[in-house]
């Protein structure tokens, strides 16, 4: 007998609906995660403290409303620190009690220390007392996470040299700042501390940012930056970065040199595998942390499973979640389906990013014919009312019958109306019902039926001019 059926080792996204759908299924579970780390990176350090940051920046910089008030407004005129500490703290302390309670309404244990594997049944627990306590699970579930990852050159000291967990810590905003890196995380904590009037320069090796995105929408992100005073340094690396008194020197391998009072790193992530012994277990990791699993997200260990961020791409929370349910599951026994292969993205820039489906290179490489459809923000009546008059909807749709083969959104709510997009592609339905919706008015939802109706009428006159 086991002391577990189930045991999740991190409490993050992945860990706590892997344990949640187990539990349901009447299965011992347990959870192990240190205490201040109940609900992971995603709530402590990643996904929620800096989405509420950029929702308190947006609000006291007053930044959405510029376009009703004038470019002078702010709601508050000198922003500080602990102004923005105040609601991030108060989010992680309300989202920490939700969780501890959705795990004890379980009936799942929460076991408090770090885990690391005696066996491939078995784990260590290191409580802090200098006593580790065993115990034993039939199946286990690896949610680990990941950590910034952080280059063996660079003397990291949290204050003037960090990285993006560091950076929420700050203890002043800096007037000027380095972003090394211009992939997601960097290019939303430049957008955010340039809203905060902090002059950004982002410094990026490759010679274009977020590559995975429709063209069109990155320049239109680049253009509203730019307007933020951003600087953007493409195709330069850092060679070096030299820390004085009050500031930093950042060097580039072309020789040029940049002064800020900041530099935050944003390389990469790596897996939170060190520590947890994985070859007591028969398990191994790439050199980023990162363990390979299968379809069915079963390492090569019959009982063990790994899910989120530490099994690598796409390292979203929301596929996270999905992926722990669906392990869970498979550990159980019991029939699944696969992950639905439509899954968003949501990139929390200032403005917001989102996508589901192709972007125009990936259908233009492919041979697909597509039309185009585009709904302007300025020219509804919400985005008016809201002040955005840079956002945009684009609809990508087939010729041929009419399915939407990508949906992509730039500006306000960006996030929350693409699956609108998602569950009409989902569907199988055709730009025809978004012709023929009734939308609520005023809102920015109205954007899909004016891209539909545009995409619908150059279809027809291609078809009335083709024959």
């Amino acid at each position: 007998m086991y002391d577990y059926d189930l045991l999740v080792l991190g409490s993050g996204p992945s860990g706590q609906k892997a344990a949640i759908a187990a539990a349901k299924l009447g299965r011992r579970v347990a959870v192990v995660d240190r205490r201040d780390m109940v609900g992971g990176v995603c709530i402590n350090t990643g996904t929620v403290p800096s989405k509420t940051l950029r929702e308190a920046v947006l609000y006291l910089t007053g930044l959405s409303q510029r376009d009703l008030y004038g470019s002078s407004y702010r709601v508050k005129e000198q922003i500080t620190v602990s102004d923005l500490a105040a609601r991030t703290q108060h989010v992680i302390g309300r989202q920490t009690d939700v969780i501890r309670n959705q795990l004890a309404r379980n009936h799942i244990a929460m076991l408090t220390g770090t885990g690391r594997f005696a066996d491939a049944h078995s784990i260590w627990i290191d409580g802090g007392s200098g006593h580790d306590t065993k115990v034993t699970s039939d199946k286990i579930i690896i949610a680990a996470g990941t950590r910034p990852a952080r280059p063996d050159s660079v003397d990291f000291d949290d204050r003037t040299i960090v990285d993006s967990d560091g950076v929420i810590n700050l203890e002043a905003v800096p007037r000027s700042m380095v972003v090394v890196g211009a992939g997601v995380i960097g290019m939303e904590y430049a957008s955010m501390f340039a809203a905060l009037g902090t002059k950004v320069t982002v410094v990026e090796r490759r010679d274009k940012m977020l590559d995975f995105c429709d063209e069109e929408i990155v320049e239109s992100l680049k253009y509203h930056l730019r307007d933020l005073s951003v600087t953007f340094r493409f195709g330069e690396e850092v060679a070096a970065v030299e820390r004085h008194q009050t500031a930093a020197l950042c060097v580039l391998k072309s020789g040029k040199k940049i002064a800020a009072d900041t530099v935050m790193y944003s390389a990469g992530r790596q897996g939170q595998t060190d520590d947890l012994a994985l070859p007591a277990a028969g398990l191994t990791a790439d050199k980023r942390g990162r363990i390979s699993v299968d379809a069915n997200y079963r390492t090569e260990v019959d009982n063990i499973y790994a899910v989120g961020d530490v099994i690598g791409f796409p390292a979203l929370a929301s596929t996270s979640m999905e992926q722990g349910r669906l392990a869970a599951q498979h550990a159980c026994g019991e029939p699944i389906r696969e992950m639905h292969e439509l899954q968003p993205i949501g990139i929390y820039t200032i403005p917001e990013i989102s996508f589901v489906g192709k972007t125009e290179d990936e259908l233009t490489d492919s041979a697909t014919p597509f039309e185009v459809g585009i709904a302007r923000y300025r020219e509804l009546a919400r985005g008016q009312i809201v002040g955005d008059s840079y956002g945009m909807l684009k609809l990508l749709v087939s010729p041929d019958d009419g399915h939407l083969l990508g949906v992509h959104v730039f500006g306000t709510a960006a996030t929350d109306i693409v699956h609108i997009g998602q569950a009409v592609m989902g569907c199988g339905g055709t730009v025809d019902y978004l012709v023929d919706a009734v939308f609520n008015y005023p809102t920015l939802s109205e954007a899909y039926k004016v891209a539909a109706l545009d995409a619908s009428n150059k279809i027809r006159n291609i078809t009335r001019i083709d024959g």
